[in-house]
């Protein structure tokens, strides 16, 4: 299935009122992330230090990965190794199935999320269910999160209250935030008490103590892993970080990049089992390998996962994080998607303007745009880009590098144009039209008017 990027924007993009305030929704938490992030005077040599910390250890990730494996295993921690999704979920099933662990409360995990863990364990009969609120909301609706630190930002309170009328028995047009995330609480608070099981994320994976750590909100984690007795940890293979001495740097980019707090509510340490129980930590690679073999795209695997690209990114905001189709949306998700399945993501790179805000607010200094940049140049050279646009980018080339053409061209079309009906403009071969006005043509090129400066300025 080819990616279908532009007809869910357009679908999403239909309903104006909505867009308009998921637009707006975002900006907010992209302003209040320009805020805090000034009230520390060494933010950009902080942002350095991390982009530092993270390249040299995923060139040194074989090390780092035994020695975190090797503290943890000392710690009482049972390690397992994934090589792709599927055996993720078989390691994480027979764990639950080992210890007869039917219920399983688990906090947020984008990880889960693309191995598809949840309906991978409900066919095995196993009641999953997601703590983190936002989550939890979509899992009522049957829905995947839209962003990976709001993933219901998508969905206005009137919907969540529907939602919880229908699943949880509230009160029908009961528009109440403090009612509804009340009536949350108190069903989620069942869950985790009655659970055999609790599965985490992990935000960092410290190679020098062998813990990993888990930044929340809600203290979802924390009720998850330590109320039952058995934890299971989940993890992608780029969560290493050398020391605990490194974790302070990401704490205080994380957070204030993801929603503009200076700190997370909670950000949890676990270094071993609770007394009598078990932790296991899963460590997954699932297509992370071929990054670091990757010149031009390697940097995305030091994606903190903080959505700040998604916040300020001008067609994330207008299309919202579904129409992308992928686990993770956004540029840091178009970047990722195309690398490991270019035929299937082809549209991705290009839902972006380059504007290069997503790099610009990236706390590891990832050069998103230049990913996404040079995505479209390896799309076209495997040959896998829509025809039409082909074409359009082949003429553009060679007008463009024609200059004398170029600018004769130019002329023609700023004369000719304005004279031209409607109806001739606007037909359907004019994609770029059909929600666009073409804007009032210049008397003058911008060269004519550069060469004309200069002359003033003579």
């Amino acid at each position: 299935m080819s990616s279908k990027h532009p007809l869910n924007a357009k679908a999403f993009v239909a309903n104006d009122e909505r867009m308009h305030w998921h637009d707006k929704a975002l900006w907010f938490v992209r302003e209040k992330r320009d805020i805090t992030s000034k009230t520390i005077p060494e933010w950009e040599q902080l942002r350095e230090y991390a982009n530092s910390i993270k390249t040299h250890t995923m060139a040194n990730l074989d090390k780092y990965l035994i020695e975190f494996e090797k503290n943890a295993q000392e710690r009482g921690i049972k390690v397992h190794w994934a090589k792709d999704a599927q055996e993720h979920n078989e390691i994480v099933y027979n764990i639950l199935k080992e210890n007869n662990a039917k219920k399983l409360v688990k906090s947020k995990s984008m990880l889960t999320e693309e191995c598809h863990l949840n309906p991978f364990l409900i066919n095995k009969g196993i009641e999953v269910i997601d703590t983190d609120l936002g989550e939890r909301i979509v899992q009522l609706r049957d829905e995947p999160p839209s962003h990976v630190v709001l993933p219901a930002i998508h969905l206005k309170k009137q919907d969540v209250s529907d939602t919880f009328h229908e699943h949880l028995g509230t009160q029908k047009g009961n528009y109440d935030p403090t009612y509804l995330t009340r009536a949350a609480r108190a069903n989620l608070r069942e869950k985790f008490l009655s659970a055999d099981a609790g599965i985490t994320g992990v935000n960092f994976a410290i190679a020098n103590t062998g813990g990993v750590v888990v930044c929340t909100n809600e203290g979802n984690a924390d009720m998850g892993a330590n109320t039952p007795k058995l934890h299971i940890a989940c993890m992608g293979i780029e969560k290493i970080i050398p020391r605990l001495e490194d974790l302070s740097v990401f704490t205080r980019l994380l957070a204030r990049s993801a929603t503009g707090q200076a700190i997370t509510s909670y950000t949890s340490h676990f270094h071993g089992p609770v007394s009598g129980g078990q932790m296991h930590i899963v460590i997954v690679d699932n297509k992370r390998s071929p990054f670091l073999k990757s010149q031009k795209y390697q940097k995305a695997l030091n994606c903190i996962r903080c959505g700040a690209c998604m916040n300020t990114c001008p067609i994330f905001r207008r299309s919202g994080g579904h129409s992308y189709e992928y686990v993770i949306p956004g540029p840091i998700g178009s970047s990722l998607a195309t690398f490991r399945d270019p035929k299937k993501h082809k549209t991705l790179s290009f839902a972006c303007t380059l504007c290069g805000s997503c790099t610009n607010v990236c706390p590891v200094k990832i050069d998103l745009d230049s990913q996404l940049y040079n995505h479209r140049q390896d799309l076209t050279q495997q040959g896998i880009i829509d025809s039409k646009k082909k074409f359009m980018l082949k003429s553009a080339s060679w007008l463009m590098s024609h200059p004398t053409l170029f600018d004769i061209a130019g002329k023609i079309a700023r004369k000719v144009v304005p004279l031209l009906p409607k109806s001739i403009l606007y037909t359907k071969s004019n994609v770029w039209g059909k929600n666009r006005d073409l804007p009032q043509m210049p008397k003058n090129s911008f060269k004519e008017l550069y060469k004309k400066g200069i002359e003033d300025d003579k």
